[in-house]
């Protein structure tokens, strides 16, 4: 059985601060201290964290919302790509994130506290200067 989960997370940045840093490869490499190349096209593709992870921009509403068909070197060859959806909202501290992540393979690691640890913890470091 596929597993899903949403982490909500909000940062003292504006949404367009996180949504470019998101599709930019200096910017997300800076973000998450993972070596990162992506791109800010539909359908272009990405990396991340040392190419640990892959995958393919499906959609993009600018400032508002990203998703991604995404995996990890720990999928199988036949594991069909997960998809991550990262919505953005304006609050008046900064920005709202809601990121839902589904279809990820059963018995796959624990990507939920991966988001955690090695995205959202640095990312509040990363834009805490900004």
């Amino acid at each position: 059985m596929k597993q899903s989960f949403e982490i909500k997370e909000n940062f003292t940045v504006k949404p367009s601060v996180i949504y470019q840093s998101w599709l930019d490869s200096t910017g997300h490499s800076n973000m998450t201290g993972g070596l990162a190349h992506c791109s800010k096209q539909v359908g272009g593709e990405f990396t991340a964290w040392d190419g640990y992870i892959s995958g393919k921009n499906k959609s993009l509403i600018q400032d508002k919302e990203i998703v991604q068909l995404w995996r990890t070197t720990e999928f199988e060859k036949h594991d069909e790509d997960s998809e991550l959806k990262i919505m953005l909202r304006e609050t008046e501290e900064g920005c709202a994130l809601t990121l839902k992540h589904s279809n990820i393979p059963d018995g796959e690691s624990d990507y939920k506290q991966g988001w955690v640890d090695h995205y959202f913890s640095p990312m509040k470091d990363y834009f805490k200067n900004k």
